[in-house]
């Protein structure tokens, strides 16, 4: 473009037609700008013979180089981007965060890939984090807090260049009286603390920052009002006699006790000004369950008419729900289910929404049994409810059996000792089953167990996985 412009005298609009012209291969376009470039360098008093041969190269990158350079661009940046997540994974996945912080689903998408990679996902901190995500000295990966709703550039700039110049905070009035309050202003201190910005301080958790005392104050105003009157005081302190600046002292405001939240409640407000659960997700209690009974995930149902026929159990947590009446009278409902992926919106009418609209409670766990159905009217994919229930009653309704894979290497009088303590421990009404393997005859026997029955709980489970013992629930 820039040739085009300086040898013949192109305007940019002309310059950028033949460049859409050369990346395209609009021969004609290129045949008519020919006698133009041609005319152009003669005005411009360049020797015909040059102008051809310009003409005649460009007309030959025209033919494929236009392609060729660019696919030359994208391998050599893939062979960049594939040395980096090889060599400094950690920080290419950082980079990459950051670069699509802005977009929630994305974010998750890269989390997913960080947890698949073994590198773990911090939650923001005040004493590690900066505005982007970036690696610790662990070689974790923190979240950016500028990635948390409600907290500006101002306030992650004043956070960080004071920690930078005067070392790590110690806790949430040492963070009010060091920063300039003017940059960080009470909502980016909620915000910080629901997301778990200030977890790394001792002694006090987030519920105890919300915890309104006596006087109808909060942990955060009674910080903020000490971040101010220390700053005042500080800048209108005067020089003693002796030439000395007299220090402002002031003691810290009392944390009062206070219940913690629950986790999914806690989890809930982190969702709030992140967009997704950072330190765990209300299903990580309900793995076994959802392992074990559920064959389909809710990302499954963004196309339902691949799924004409199928019959699907899945599993979630109940994010909103709309209870609402038809023009005929009739009570209907709209609820959103959300596992560790996905989220989706069911609607539920007639018969169905009788039978278990009080299965349908905000932050309430669920097993869904669903069929899809071709409707006659219109032809679309529906879902039809088949069962609903609890997903904490799963367990214990649904698990008939627990078989526990034992190598016959494994098999002697200590680990016999420990098996017999731990099913006479977790004693129940539920089958147990051995299954054998010789690994070297290549043989499996299936050895239940006669006089002992178990009762298969998460308590027996994780005991099981202590033991590093792999078993099978049906």
């Amino acid at each position: 473009m820039l040739l085009s412009q300086k040898l013949a005298g192109f305007s940019k609009g002309d310059a950028d037609v033949l460049r859409k012209a050369m990346g395209k291969k609009q021969i004609e376009v290129l045949n008519k700008m020919k006698a133009q470039f041609m005319e152009g360098c003669k005005t411009n008093g360049h020797d015909e013979n040059v102008a051809v041969k310009v003409w005649t190269d460009w007309e030959a990158f025209a033919q494929y180089a236009f392609n060729k350079s660019h696919s030359t661009c994208y391998a050599y940046i893939a062979y960049q981007t594939a040395y980096l997540k090889a060599h400094y994974p950690a920080e290419y996945l950082a980079a990459v965060l950051s670069n699509n912080m802005n977009d929630i689903k994305q974010v998750t998408f890269f989390m997913e890939e960080c947890k698949r990679a073994g590198i773990k996902v911090l939650g923001p901190d005040v004493n590690e984090s900066f505005y982007k995500f970036a690696v610790n000295k662990e070689g974790a990966i923190r979240f950016g807090m500028g990635a948390v709703k409600g907290v500006g550039g101002g306030a992650v700039e004043a956070i960080v260049n004071e920690r930078k110049e005067n070392g790590p905070y110690k806790s949430i009035f040492d963070l009010a009286k060091r920063i300039d309050l003017r940059a960080a202003n009470k909502k980016a201190f909620d915000s910080l603390i629901l997301a778990g910005g200030f977890d790394s301080f001792e002694n006090i958790h987030r519920a105890q920052y919300f915890a309104i005392d006596e006087k109808g104050q909060t942990i955060i105003e009674k910080a903020l009002r000490f971040g101010n009157k220390f700053q005042e005081n500080k800048n209108s302190a005067q020089v003693s006699l002796f030439g000395e600046a007299s220090k402002v002292q002031f003691d810290e405001p009392i944390i009062d006790e206070a219940p913690e939240w629950n986790v999914m409640k806690k989890l809930a407000k982190e969702k709030e000004v992140i967009g997704m659960y950072i330190s765990g997700h209300p299903l990580d209690d309900y793995k076994a369950e959802i392992e074990y009974f559920c064959n389909g995930k809710l990302e499954m149902l963004r196309d339902l008419n691949r799924l004409e026929g199928a019959e699907l159990s899945l599993a979630g947590v109940v994010s909103d729900v709309q209870h609402r009446v038809a023009k005929n009278g009739k009570g209907w409902a709209s609820f959103y289910l959300e596992d560790f992926s996905e989220s989706y919106e069911f609607r539920i009418f007639n018969e169905d929404y009788l039978k278990f609209k009080h299965f349908l409670v905000p932050n309430s766990f669920l097993f869904v049994k669903i069929r899809m159905a071709r409707a006659w009217r219109d032809g679309d994919v529906r879902t039809q409810f088949i069962s609903m229930q609890l997903l904490q009653d799963v367990m214990e309704q649904l698990a008939k059996k627990i078989t526990l894979n034992l190598n016959i290497d494994q098999f002697d009088e200590k680990k016999v000792d420990q098996l017999k303590t731990l099913a006479k421990k977790h004693a129940g009404e539920k089958s147990l089953h051995f299954l054998i393997t010789d690994p070297e005859d290549k043989v499996k026997i299936n050895m239940p167990s006669r006089g002992v029955k178990v009762n298969i709980s998460k308590d027996f489970l994780a005991e099981l996985q202590s033991y590093e013992l792999n078993f099978k629930i049906n």
